[in-house]
């Protein structure tokens, strides 16, 4: 791995809500470079919440401490707000997880993609509706014209987070979040998804942290995994060995998926250590 662009090293995220406090992510440390780097685990294990943390994307009762947590020599941790607007969507960007919910419903989509790129360059709205129009085309969308003046609501699942991939890329990012982008779309559907986000960070020479509760996905198309449980980082490890996987978390969640080629009457139910917790 060469070209680190983010180093984050002590991440620790607390909310507090009244008398009631919970510790989401607990001294997570990672780098990213030109790579694919996926954070797995179950739902609540915190992954989410890390990638919501590099772009201070949390309400006012999250708790952020990190010993670093710098990006392109900029410190995210203390850095003003008028900063991260400039990092936020420009510099680092985050596909949501369901465009149905992080798509304006009342604005036609290539009109949202147009926003997002005046927002961060100086130019005609003549210029970003060009801009957009070639965007659409690059993530293999099909008659650009058409497309960007369908409202949300008019889109195919899969076409919605093509659109969505658009949206944050369009400004040329460093680094992408992808925040479980293809859970809901069939086989096909994503097998596209994953194709576009490829092609593009190869060709823009991307860093992307891919968030995912897949393993068998995040092994054939990730470059390194980070596991999480509970909020921690357990294991850590090249995507292709994570069949050598030694943390009994990591090995426990690949017992369960389910084998065409071993086939059995019922799948193995994790058993949890509270030693994971501690150690």
């Amino acid at each position: 791995m060469s070209d680190i662009k983010l180093n984050v090293e002590g991440l620790n995220v607390h909310f507090v809500n009244g008398h009631r406090h919970t510790h989401a992510v607990r001294d997570v440390s990672f780098t990213l470079g030109r790579e694919k780097l996926a954070i797995v685990g179950e739902s609540g294990s915190g992954k989410s919440t890390v990638g919501r943390s590099l772009l201070k994307l949390h309400p006012p009762s999250a708790r952020l401490c990190a010993k670093a947590m710098r990006f392109d020599g900029i410190d995210l941790l203390t850095a003003s707000e008028n900063v991260m607007r400039k990092v936020r969507g420009q510099r680092i960007s985050m596909v949501m997880q369901d465009p149905k919910y992080s798509l304006n419903p009342v604005v036609k989509v290539g009109e949202q993609i147009a926003e997002a790129f005046l927002a961060h360059h100086k130019a005609s709205r003549r210029e970003a509706r060009e801009r957009v129009l070639e965007m659409l085309a690059k993530v293999h969308i099909r008659d650009p014209q058409r497309v960007y003046n369908l409202y949300p609501h008019e889109v195919s699942g899969g076409m919605g987070q093509r659109i969505m991939i658009a949206m944050m890329v369009i400004t040329r990012p460093e680094v992408i979040i992808a925040d479980e982008p293809t859970s809901a779309l069939d086989v096909s559907v994503r097998q596209q998804v994953l194709g576009v986000l490829e092609e593009l960070v190869e060709q823009q020479q991307m860093g992307l942290i891919f968030v995912s509760h897949d393993l068998n996905l995040v092994r054939n198309y990730c470059d390194r995994v980070l596991v999480m449980y509970a909020g921690r980082v357990v294991e850590s490890l090249a995507a292709c060995d994570l069949h050598h996987a030694e943390h009994p978390y990591t090995r426990g969640l690949l017992a369960a998926l389910p084998s065409m080629d071993n086939r059995r009457e019922r799948l193995p139910v994790l058993q949890r250590d509270p030693l994971w917790l501690t150690c």
